[in-house]
């Protein structure tokens, strides 16, 4: 062999070596490989089916079982647009390459699913693939809803094709060259979301598997709480340690005792899930708000019990540049503590004061207490930011809960400058906010100018 030759079969041997450790890096350990234990084919587990609905709904219809699980699995925040009939699509997705519509799942036979068997639904809820054979893209959850049963699938359909049909065309995403050609993403799907079903974990309790299914499957927790790497597929060494999702923080929820859910008590984790709000940690704002409102706080109490069972198992992830959360009231003068940043301050005290005080602790609900709230002690304050700008309209056990929309009323500039002041006066460190970072976090979030 010629000294060439020898060179060149080389160079592609490293190059092979590479390319094959990167793909094995990037495609990482499963959602549930941290637990350890053995795990069996659900038909081979008998302690108990950890899937379908709970023990207090087995009684109930097909479509009635469907429904549990479509909250479960928060089908509508998704599928629905603002101010648009539910389920209709149309809610749009603000990627760097582009915006992308959520489709119409309703049983109209002309834009919606109402011609789809149940060997098509399956496919497209479990493998990603339309009836008429497109890809759809991964921000369609379904590298988590593999792991579900086809009769929970099944039943899901049963209650969507109860709805009245919507008529709702697809909006067309706005991708250009590469990312407009969905076929591609069947290469995608092979590496990062092989076909597989949820396998029960026999060296762990009955309850731990139901909120594993509750969490990988149904409410895909991942989906959002968990870092991407570069191929846009989860970075399960990080699991559940916090990622950026539509320009809003969803925060770490693993067990590290800062910036994770370490620290929080039981009762605490089980009444941020069902009523998204848990006293000295804050109330949940945008997507996780959303998310509540509309599937946990649906779940039954024993399985948000195993959704907790199964969360205060996850390692720790601790997050670069964290500090500890501040639980101190601030000063109830604003003479007092921090105001590094006059312009925030001025904006506080016309339009925030009122509402949250000077102290943090609000006189009129305990829901809008800025005082050891995660997203107040947030460097990057984009939650921070993202409430002022959007605002938000709860009906909690409490009543109503309005945060007003500030988002056409001040600019980027000045949205900026409330932001800092707010994490600097009562978290631990002022975000550095400026009107291009607030322009961005519009974008992302798709949010009026």
């Amino acid at each position: 062999m010629s000294r060439r030759k020898r060179v060149l079969l080389t160079v592609a041997s490293v190059l092979v070596v590479v390319i094959a450790g990167t793909l094995v890096y990037l495609t990482g350990p499963s959602p549930m490989d941290f637990a350890g234990g053995r795990r069996v084919a659900l038909a081979d587990y008998t302690a108990g089916d950890p899937t379908g609905v709970p023990a207090a709904l087995a009684q109930e219809t097909l479509i009635k079982k469907g429904e549990y699980l479509a909250r479960a699995a928060d089908c509508v925040e998704c599928h629905t647009a603002k101010g648009g009939e539910e389920f209709a699509g149309g809610a749009p997705f603000a990627l760097p390459f582009g915006t992308l519509y959520s489709t119409n799942i309703t049983p109209d036979k002309r834009t919606g699913i109402g011609t789809y068997t149940d060997a098509e639904f399956i496919r497209a809820v479990r493998r990603g693939v339309r009836q008429d054979g497109a890809r759809l893209y991964p921000a369609m959850s379904f590298a988590s809803y593999r792991y579900m049963s086809d009769a929970d699938v099944l039943a899901i359909k049963a209650y969507l094709f109860s709805l009245a049909p919507v008529d709702a065309p697809l909006l067309p995403a706005t991708f250009g060259f590469p990312f407009n050609q969905r076929w591609a993403i069947a290469g995608w799907t092979m590496l990062f979301a092989p076909d597989e079903r949820f396998e029960p974990n026999v060296d762990r309790s009955k309850e731990w598997n139901r909120g594993a299914y509750l969490a990988e499957a149904l409410a895909h927790c991942g989906e959002c709480h968990t870092p991407r790497n570069l191929a846009f597929a989860l970075d399960n060494r990080k699991k559940f340690g916090g990622a950026n999702t539509a320009g809003w923080r969803a925060y770490n929820i693993s067990a590290d005792q800062t910036t994770g859910i370490g620290a929080w008590a039981d009762n605490d984790v089980i009444a941020y899930l069902r009523t998204g709000h848990a006293s000295g940690h804050g109330s949940a704002g945008g997507p996780m708000a959303e998310a509540i409102d509309a599937g946990l706080r649906h779940l039954t109490q024993d399985d948000t019990q195993a959704l907790l069972t199964y969360l205060r198992t996850v390692p720790a992830t601790v997050e670069p540049d964290s500090a500890p959360i501040v639980t101190a009231a601030a000063p109830s003068l604003h003479k007092e503590g921090v105001n590094a940043d006059e312009r925030g301050k001025q904006i506080y005290a016309g339009a925030c004061a009122s509402c949250h005080d000077w102290s943090g602790e609000s006189p009129l609900s305990p829901r809008a207490t800025l005082t050891g709230a995660r997203a107040v002690n947030d460097s990057q304050g984009a939650n921070v930011a993202q409430m002022i700008i959007h605002g938000g309209h709860r009906t909690t056990p409490d009543g109503i809960l309005e945060m007003p929309a500030f988002g056409h009323a001040y600019s980027d500039a000045e949205i900026a400058a409330v932001t800092n002041f707010v994490t600097g006066r009562f978290g631990g460190t002022a975000a550095r906010l400026n009107d291009e970072d607030i322009a961005r976090l519009r974008r992302e979030s798709s949010a009026p100018p």
